[in-house]
């Protein structure tokens, strides 16, 4: 049944044609009422945190009013980064396949390594058919969620929480087939259809079956909750069309705020060390604080789980008291590489207690570089110098650097005035440049010998094509830096105001 194109989808068309038109590098197409957008933002981040996505179509099990579906990932701090959205008219094979075929486009081609979507048979053709190497994962909040639904009223109270345990404790394929087989016993459920179905698709979403996978989770059940949903506390089930810019907007600007403050936490914070270790200060300097947090548990953790060679090149590591439970590593001494039978490293990018166990037992002093992924460091998302000639990264590197600007600016009303010269003296250097280069350009013209003439204006032309972008790019933050400080501005006297009618009373 159609969701849209009663009237009030009007208002969001006209905002994203706004977009597009302000900044080139917005992506945005319709079709068959269909609407799908990348904003530049979007797909610089994708460059930096697309290992592995999201496909978020929640709004289904919330029985929101808006079909909004939405593409997100991690960022370096472990929050919800967007990558796209849309809204689709129909649910339908064709509908997932034309947003997944202009996701893909709208991010130069370049496949994920991951996705994890609900246990919907169109979306996993609709992945099969579009992102045929990408590794599909089934959403496990999702699974939970629904087990918990249509088995409340037969199964014994526990069964649940054994439930959990089965796919969250268990550590090995056969661990898990034998838990499996022990808990449809224990509660008679053998012959029960929804268990068997998600058996059968157990590949898909227990966690053993996927060890191998990186899906950038720190935390083994960070998946099952529903905090990596971005528009979680921004859009509801009351969400109204001509409402969701607004709530859009909000959502975007508050996820960018969470990350320029924890940015700022990472770079002005000092952690707490707990070992003497140089990997861990090493670790410190390189990764944000919540990598760091992980990386810091882990290697607290290898006290209590020593390793023991084997074989040659083959380690056991158990915790003490635990000793059925072990891990073994193999160890390449000559590559300083350490591969452990948890696979945490490749599903998560973090090294795991184990293979840090060996390291210390063979004396390894400093985290070899392999082991630090960039995604997980504190410059993850800091442009290479090829990177910064592209438009959409210069846009938003301004951008963020503007938003900064406009927190300073507004703490108080000298700031604020400050702030206003400091613009003008730089609207005014914008200005100057965007001169000089169009002169420099007539100059050459007249005087360059005609040999070398057209080789000197294809040069000049697109100089001057990019200091133009590079111009309007400004004018544009200058203006919503501007609007924000005028916003501020009248706030703080109506605050003033406020304050004096009170002191009369």
């Amino acid at each position: 049944m159609s969701r849209l194109g009663s009237g009030g989808d009007g208002h969001l068309v006209d905002y994203l044609r706004r977009k597009q038109a302000e900044n080139p590098s917005f992506f945005y197409l319709q079709s068959n009422g269909n609407m799908f957008w990348a904003d530049s933002t979007f797909r610089i981040n994708y460059n930096y945190f697309g290992d592995t996505v999201r496909l978020d179509t929640s709004y289904k099990a919330h029985h929101y009013m808006l079909p909004l579906v939405s593409i997100t990932g991690l960022n370096h701090h472990a929050q919800p980064v967007l990558f796209g959205c849309a809204l689709l008219n129909y649910e339908s094979d064709s509908a997932y396949v034309w947003l997944l075929q202009n996701w893909l486009h709208a991010m130069s081609g370049n496949y994920p390594v991951s996705i994890t979507t609900e246990p919907d048979h169109r979306i996993q053709m609709a992945v099969a058919q579009v992102l045929p190497q990408t590794h599909h994962r089934f959403c496990r909040w999702s699974i939970f969620r629904e087990t918990h639904e249509k088995l409340a009223q037969t199964c014994h109270p526990t069964f649940h929480e054994d439930f959990r345990k089965c796919i969250h404790e268990t550590e090995t394929v056969d661990e898990f087939e034998s838990c499996w087989q022990a808990l449809v016993a224990r509660f008679t459920l053998a012959d029960n259809e929804w268990l068997q179905s998600i058996y059968s698709a157990r590949h898909q979403w227990v966690p053993v079956y996927m060890q191998e996978t990186f899906f950038g989770e720190l935390y083994p059940t960070e998946e099952t909750s529903s905090r990596n949903t971005f528009f979680e506390g921004y859009v509801n089930a009351t969400t109204s069309m001509q409402s969701l810019v607004k709530q859009y907007e909000s959502a975007v600007t508050g996820w960018h705020e969470m990350e320029l403050k924890a940015d700022f936490e990472t770079a002005n914070t000092t952690p707490l060390l707990k070992t003497p270790s140089p990997m861990e200060k090493q670790a410190a300097s390189l990764y944000t604080r919540r990598a760091f947090l992980k990386f810091q548990e882990e290697l607290v953790e290898t006290l209590a789980n020593p390793a023991t060679k084997v074989e040659d090149t083959t380690y056991r590591v158990a915790k003490f008291g635990d000793g059925e439970k072990a891990h073994l590593v193999r160890f390449n001494p000559l590559e300083m590489k350490a591969v452990c039978s948890c696979h945490m490293f490749e599903s998560s990018g973090i090294i795991c207690r184990h293979a840090l166990s060996v390291f210390r037992a063979k004396n390894v002093l400093t985290l070899p570089s392999e082991y630090v992924l960039k995604r997980w460091s504190r410059d993850a998302n800091v442009p290479s110098s090829t990177q910064q000639d592209s438009l959409s990264v210069r846009y938003n590197s301004l951008r963020k650097e503007a938003i900064k600007f406009v927190e300073e600016g507004a703490k108080s009303i000298h700031i604020y005035n400050v702030a206003q010269d400091a613009l003008q003296v730089a609207a005014n250097k914008v200005a100057a440049s965007k001169k000089r280069v169009n002169q420099q350009s007539l100059i050459l013209n007249q005087q360059t010998p005609e040999s070398d003439k057209e080789k000197k204006i294809r040069e000049l032309t697109s100089e001057l094509e990019s200091t133009n972008e590079r111009c309007e790019v400004y004018r544009a933050n200058l203006l919503a830096v501007l609007r924000e400080m005028e916003d501020q501005k009248l706030k703080l006297s109506v605050k003033v105001q406020n304050a004096r009618l009170t002191l009369k009373e």
